[in-house]
């Protein structure tokens, strides 16, 4: 009897409607845009549920929680102290009704997370970080987004380097959700990230965005796209990082447009009325296709 096919993942973009937003929470000292809004000397739990109701007011479908930074020469946060960071404001949110992934590449940190309420783990190792995470995800069936990163948060920038920068992304990230499958990962739940800045130059990154449907039609899994605020964006107009939302606006439009399903951004109301315009534009090209 002919196994029954997966069911398609409900973070695909549906004709008709806007691309998926995810909101941006982290609650680090140290993060690339905004660290040190909700972490300091300690987690201020009430300004960060507050940042986090207000996004998904503002039509954000998910928060993404973080405690470690993954800027560019980041050193790694214990354990401990990432989990302390994390879920509190994941247990309240969960409590708000407000759907919630943990920005994570340790399991044990994933595991709280989940137990608190998190339904998606986006992991910048695409799970290879830690051993374990693998089976924390089948085991608990969560969404999952795996992303390309060349080195580590500490190394990526130094001098990356590719020959086909969309091919070698495809074959890791190809690579990466066949493992998830394995595993007992299910397909239905698996979207992908290529890593904007993540061990990426320039050219590496416009090369991503164009190369969009590409990554969809390889891969047949949702595309996440995080552009916001990012380096890249300054290196073209010389706007510092905490100036960059229109650069990020139209690099949003863009990547809808070029078929990204869910977009990771800081600001929600402003990149949400970015959001619509390239999801408009995405129809009438397939309208005309």
């Amino acid at each position: 009897m002919p196994s029954a096919k997966p069911l398609p993942s409900r973070w695909h973009r549906v004709s008709g409607e806007n691309a998926w937003i995810m909101g941006v929470l982290n609650c680090t000292p140290d993060s690339f845009s905004d660290g040190g809004q909700f972490v300091k000397d300690q987690l201020n739990i009430d300004a960060a549920l507050q940042h986090a109701l207000a996004m998904s007011e503002a039509g954000a479908s998910i928060i993404d929680v973080g405690g470690e930074s993954t800027r560019p020469g980041a050193h790694p946060v214990p354990v401990d102290i990432e989990i302390a960071r994390t879920v509190p404001v994941i247990k309240q949110l969960s409590q708000h009704g407000i759907t919630t992934s943990i920005d994570t590449m340790k399991a044990e940190v994933m595991r709280h997370a989940i137990d608190a309420g998190a339904t998606m783990v986006n992991d910048v190792t695409a799970l290879t970080g830690d051993r374990e995470s693998l089976a924390v995800v089948a085991e608990t069936g969560v969404d999952l987004c795996l992303m390309h990163m060349q080195g580590t948060p500490e190394t990526m920038q130094q001098k990356p380097g590719y020959r086909d920068v969309l091919g070698e992304v495809c074959d890791y990230l190809q690579q990466r959700i066949e493992a998830c499958l394995k595993a007992g990962v299910s397909e239905s739940s698996i979207m992908v990230d290529p890593g904007i800045g993540f061990g990426k130059r320039l050219e590496d990154n416009l090369d991503l965005i164009a190369g969009i449907e590409t990554l969809k039609s390889r891969l047949g899994v949702p595309v996440l796209m995080g552009v916001s605020r990012k380096s890249f964006l300054g290196a073209i107009t010389g706007a510092d990082v905490d100036a960059r939302e229109l650069e990020t606006a139209a690099a949003v439009s863009i990547c809808v447009y070029a078929g990204a399903d869910m977009l990771r951004v800081h600001h929600v109301e402003m990149q949400s009325r970015a959001v619509a315009v390239g999801s408009r534009l995405r129809d009438a090209s397939l309208r005309l296709s």
